[in-house]
């Protein structure tokens, strides 16, 4: 941390009261003539000229990160491999300097090679397709599983980037963290998906014609599925999975719901939004369904499968595998 000194003489190591706790990997030297010599930690929280002081230091910090990361981008990923997750405790705790904090951050994107976080937010939206007004991004447990979220497929076929984020602050940062330049953050898997002006009015009148076509399947689902799901309805995010599972904008994510547990934090019940995928050869084939059993295990097994893709645990797999077991040999 930083070491304290008053007109050159030396009074404490690790001044913490200097920085925000979210540049606690910063090392250096404060040299005060505003403080007095018979300082103590106490007396430093209470003195105003030591909160002018953290906000200078702060700030100066940030631009010294922002320059780095300017002037040579393969030291700056170097330090972010390091303290990135740090980092990205300083929109929730420094809401002063936010922005300053949010132009410091990097992610993978869908239009990254790798797992690698070296995408910006400014580079993002330098590279935003001419009509999009929101910054889109997924939260997931680990790159591998982001990049193959069926939540994706609508992103993929319109060429929209989408922002991986799969480190454990990361849902928690959104939390603090509504919009970046002007443009909000949009969760992909929450709620259910407008792209606005992205959509063009031949997709719209489609998607009202499939909701109004398959209203009596999504009255079947639902009454397999009730004690389960907030709600059933037609996917506007799917082009190749049959189904998904969405969650309410503000509902808590199961990012956040992992670390409450392993916290032995209570964690309030949340029934997610089953999507299916209208124009899938699973969900054509199950509208034609008339056995009312078979039909059962079928709607269980999609339920099952998104839930998996949604990196989730079902709470009865040995009753998954046996429908599925049953499917298979009919």
């Amino acid at each position: 941390g930083l070491k304290l000194y008053v007109q050159r003489v030396f009074i404490m190591d690790d001044a913490e009261q200097f920085l925000p706790l979210y540049l606690r990997f910063m090392k250096g030297v404060v040299d005060s003539n505003d403080i007095s010599l018979n300082v103590s930690r106490e007396i430093l929280q209470k003195d105003p000229a030591v909160d002018s002081m953290r906000s200078a230091l702060s700030k100066r910090a940030l631009d010294m990160l922002g320059k780095l990361r300017k002037q040579d981008k393969e030291k700056y990923n170097a330090f972010w491999n390091e303290f990135g997750e740090v980092l990205k405790e300083g929109p929730a705790e420094d809401f002063a300097n936010r922005e300053k904090v949010a132009k410091l951050l990097q992610f993978s994107s869908t239009n990254s090679e790798s797992d690698a976080q070296e995408q910006g937010l400014e580079e993002y939206i330098e590279r935003m397709q001419k009509d999009q007004d929101k910054i889109y991004y997924l939260v997931a447990d680990s790159y591998k599983a982001a990049i193959s979220s069926p939540h994706l497929e609508i992103f993929s076929k319109k060429g929209i980037e989408v922002i991986l984020m799969t480190d454990r602050v990361d849902e928690w940062l959104m939390g603090h963290l509504t919009e970046f330049d002007g443009k909000s953050f949009q969760d992909i898997t929450r709620g259910e998906l407008d792209l606005g002006k992205l959509e063009d009015e031949e997709e719209k009148e489609k998607q009202e014609e499939s909701e109004k076509a398959l209203e009596g399947l999504i009255e079947r689902v639902k009454r397999v599925l009730e004690e389960r799901v907030n709600e059933v309805r037609i996917s506007h995010r799917l082009t190749d999975s049959p189904a998904c599972l969405a969650i309410d904008d503000h509902a808590m994510g199961a990012q956040m719901r992992k670390i409450m547990e392993a916290s032995g934090q209570a964690v309030p019940d949340v029934k997610p939004h089953f999507e299916i995928n209208p124009g899938h050869p699973l969900v054509e084939r199950l509208d034609k369904e008339q056995d009312e059993d078979r039909f059962d295990d079928l709607v269980e097994i999609l339920f099952d499968q998104a839930n998996l893709a949604d990196g989730g645990q079902l709470d009865d797999p040995s009753a998954f595998s046996a429908r599925l077991n049953k499917i298979l040999s009919q």
